[in-house]
Order: structure tokens, then C-alpha cells, then sequence
């Protein structure tokens, strides 16, 4: 049997063999390498992962039930460990999987069994308004954006915006927790509807989300939340963009990350402040330098 020296590099290698052998997705590969994290955090360094028995693996999916985990995220973790362990095998570490055995969480076939609507449909709704507040998205590019196009563990997605021309946006850890929570509790177990085996956020038909749904969605939050000002998803994208401007971001970087032609659009869109550009010039104007 071989030895690990760096765990690191069999994690490394473990990726690899998700997305070669096993042909998952980014989003899967990263769930999946959360999962084994989550092991290494349970052995607390008193068990070499090579030393782990099925009653061990038992003991963690118990843990996880009593701290009140879904049947849902428990049996992805099952199935992360099942995989690890395959791997582990395939490559020469152990002689027999310890989770061969493992059981999974018996799972209902619709997601009500497990979650309510309202529940299941706000766990969607969070993953949408933070990608549409994190990279300021139009509606179109948030109905259209793929799940292939959203690069977890880059930290960006690939935004096709007006006239198909495509723009890559760096996306917050928030947005892509909930983005990865959406998919987990809601997206996984829809009846996908041909044509939309790779939409990002999807109704509860299995179909891409029109754009009158994500205002109706929009509308409905901001009841939800006592907001009385007239909110459209059109107010996150202009929040986005002015909040970068009064954070102090570069106007050239958020007229990229908006998709503008003209930086002249950019600067009628965010309301540039008239005050705020005056304190810009007199403080390093060279005419308004102290000497």
C-alpha cells in the first residue's frame, strides 16, 4: 500500500479524477471536495484517512443528522465519501472502501417531502438576487446564465450579454454559497425539461425562469421585507454598479463588469456624484496641490 505524504496533492489528484474519470461538473468537483474537508475537520488529525473504518463513517453521517443537516446535503456527503474512498482504492492507499456499506439517507422523490415550496423557492430566490446584486446582472443574462458558466473555484462567471458578446464577472463567496445551496436543496431534484439541462436557476417544471417571474420575484421580497420604494431587478444592478463607484472601484472595471459600449453610458448609469468628483479634483489636480 502507498503512503501519503501530502494530502494536499491526493486532494489535488482527487479533483482530477472527478472531472476525468467521472466527467463531473465544477460546481459537483467543488461540493464533492468540501465533503472530504469535512471528513479530514471530523478525524480532528487522531485517524490517518487511510485508517478509517465503516463505523467512523457512520459515526460522521450521525453527527451530521443530530446537528439537524438535511437528508439532502447528508446524502451528497455520502456520496462524496463513497467516491473518496473508490479513489483512494483505485489508486493503491487502501485495500477495501470503509464506505462501501455506508448507507444513504432515504430521500422522498419530489423535494416537498423534504422542504416546503416556500422554503425550496427561497433558497432559489437568495441564490438570484445575490448573483443579480454580486455582478450586476441584466435579467436576461440571470435567465440565460448556465451553470457551465459559473467557475466556482475561479471566482467568476461567464456573462453573455447584448448581441451574444460574452463578458467575464467576478462573483462574491456569498453568492456562490447560496448558488451552491440552491442547487443542492432545489435544482438537484427537479425534473430538468429538455433544453435546460444547463440553466443555472430554474421553476419548479424544470424550465428556465422567464424574465416577468424574476420581477414577480423581485416584487414579492421586497413586500416580504416592508421595502416600499419601487424595486425592480434593474435597482440591483444600479446598486451594484454604484456601490463599486463609492467603494471606490476603478469606473473603467465597472463599465466591463456591466457589459457598457461606452464608458459614457457607465457614467450616466451609476449617477456619478457631482460632490465626489469635485473632492477628486481639487485634492490631486496638480493646479490644487500644496506646494
Amino acid at each position: 500500500m502507498r503512503n501519503i505524504t501530502d494530502i494536499e496533492d491526493v486532494k489535488r489528484r482527487f479533483r482530477v479524477y472527478l472531472r476525468m474519470e467521472k466527467g463531473m461538473s465544477r460546481n459537483t468537483e467543488l461540493g464533492y471536495l468540501g465533503d472530504v474537508d469535512k471528513l479530514f475537520s471530523f478525524l480532528c488529525g487522531e485517524k490517518s484517512v487511510v485508517e478509517v473504518e465503516e463505523c467512523d463513517l457512520h459515526n460522521m453521517v450521525c453527527c451530521l443528522r443530530d446537528i439537524g443537516m438535511s437528508p439532502a446535503s447528508q446524502a451528497r456527503i455520502v456520496s462524496a465519501l463513497k467516491t473518496f474512498f473508490k479513489f483512494l482504492k483505485a489508486e493503491g492507499y487502501i485495500d477495501k472502501s470503509p464506505a462501501e456499506l455506508l448507507e444513504t439517507p432515504r430521500l422522498g422523490r419530489h423535494l416537498p417531502t423534504v422542504l416546503s415550496v416556500e422554503e425550496i423557492e427561497g433558497q432559489r430566490n437568495r441564490a438570484i438576487v445575490e448573483t443579480l446584486y454580486g455582478c450586476g446582472l441584466r435579467v436576461s443574462e440571470l435567465v440565460d446564465l448556465k451553470m457551465s458558466q459559473v467557475y466556482a473555484q475561479e471566482g467568476f462567471v461567464v456573462v453573455t450579454g447584448k448581441g451574444d458578446k460574452q463578458r467575464i464577472v467576478p462573483i462574491s463567496p456569498v453568492a456562490l454559497e447560496e448558488i451552491a445551496r440552491y442547487i443542492e436543496e432545489y435544482r438537484s431534484f427537479l425534473t430538468v425539461k429538455r433544453g435546460n439541462e444547463d440553466v443555472l436557476f430554474l421553476n419548479r417544471r424544470g424550465s428556465k425562469l422567464t424574465r416577468v417571474m424574476i420581477f414577480y420575484i423581485i416584487k414579492g421580497l421586497c413586500e416580504a421585507a416592508g421595502i416600499r420604494k419601487d424595486i425592480s431587478p434593474h435597482t440591483l444592478r444600479h446598486s451594484f454598479a454604484t456601490h463599486l463607484l463609492e467603494g471606490g472601484a476603478n469606473l473603467r472595471a465597472i463599465q466591463q463588469m456591466l457589459g457598457h459600449e461606452s464608458i459614457t453610458t457607465t457614467e450616466i448609469y451609476v449617477h456619478i456624484d457631482r460632490s465626489m468628483l469635485r473632492e477628486e479634483i481639487l485634492h490631486y489636480h496638480p493646479r490644487n496641490m500644496k506646494k
